[in-house]
């Protein structure tokens, strides 16, 4: 989705704040800004991998922000807490020229949850209604360029920004689901790991981590406690996890979600390396051991009480 964000974002925040509806999701898919814009457009579907064809009159400009179904799909009603798998072809609303294109990707999922309602409505209930194999127009408006700032004397003139044009995304849903529950522990087959790791046993439902006998890695070890069958982790995922961290010289617990009493959420390309390299293609249900080398940690300053090599417990409870 991180992808998809940038984007989508620009437009989603200028739609929270236009006149669209609030109200609960009608049946079918709402429509809102200045949709008569879309009247001249014209798609040729070229299938779900390959961008539609879109055709419009040049240059294409709207005031307000504005969304509608311009193609409707024969396939499910998208429904409010599911998950929306789509491709995206935006477009420079000037010259047709493609800004970004994501159909010969992996879809992109999009929440149509209740943080999607609050903050962007119209782009909620522009999908909450709509079919399965829909094709949804969203205009954003372009912005004028800004007038230079007057300098202080002396100072350097400050250059004005540059105008935009306007920016229009063709959405195409190419299915829905609900999303797979996170869970409350770990599930799956229980692995015994090779000797010489730190050791891991449970008290009280928490893992506890002994460093013991350890010896420091020359390189990652990501090591399966519990093989999960659930979905495979992708480095541009967003996981939820319990874990504990100890520090590898001294076993010193450094953090602990299980402390906490709740699981931690985060994109897995946001974390230490030891983490990102470390998590990535594993499963969720797992439990992993990770024993990381400080310069896949927090390098020689460390963070806080975490210095040097360290170690985890990880349970992937999790992944979107």
């Amino acid at each position: 989705m991180r992808r998809l964000l940038a984007i989508l974002l620009p437009g989603l925040l200028l739609l929270t704040a236009c006149g669209g509806s609030t109200a609960e999701p009608e049946p079918t898919s709402q429509s809102a800004g200045d949709t008569a814009k879309f009247d001249t457009l014209k798609l040729t579907d070229n299938g779900d991998k390959k961008a539609p064809g879109v055709d419009f009159p040049k240059p294409f400009e709207v005031a307000e922000p504005t969304v509608k179904v311009v193609a409707e799909g024969t396939g499910d009603t998208v429904k409010a807490n599911q998950i929306a798998n789509i491709s995206v072809l935006a477009l420079n609303g000037a010259d047709g020229s493609t800004l970004e294109d994501t159909f010969p990707s992996e879809p992109e999922p999009l929440e149509l949850n209740d943080d999607l309602k609050t903050n962007s409505a119209v782009i909620y209930n522009a999908f909450v209604g709509a079919k399965v194999g829909s094709s949804i127009a969203l205009a954003v408006p372009g912005q004028k360029s800004a007038p230079a700032a007057s300098p202080s004397a002396g100072a350097t003139p400050t250059p004005s920004a540059p105008a935009s044009p306007t920016q229009l995304l063709i959405i195409k849903v190419l299915s829905a689901g609900d999303p797979t529950p996170v869970l409350d522990k770990p599930q799956g087959e229980t692995v015994t790991p090779p000797a010489g790791l730190p050791t891991v046993t449970e008290k009280d439902g928490k893992p506890e981590i002994n460093v013991e006998g350890a010896a420091a890695p020359t390189a990652l070890v990501s090591q399966d406690l519990i093989k999960g069958t659930g979905a495979t982790v992708k480095e541009t995922d967003t996981l939820t996890v319990n874990y504990v961290g100890v520090n590898l010289v001294g076993g010193t617990k450094f953090d602990s979600s299980f402390d906490r009493g709740e699981p931690a959420s985060f994109g897995l390309n946001q974390v230490i390396k030891g983490w990102t390299q470390g998590l990535a293609g594993k499963t969720v249900g797992s439990r992993v051991l990770l024993v990381i080398p400080k310069d896949l940690a927090y390098g020689d300053a460390g963070q806080g009480e975490a210095k040097g090599d360290l170690v985890f417990v990880v349970d992937i409870l999790g992944a979107k």
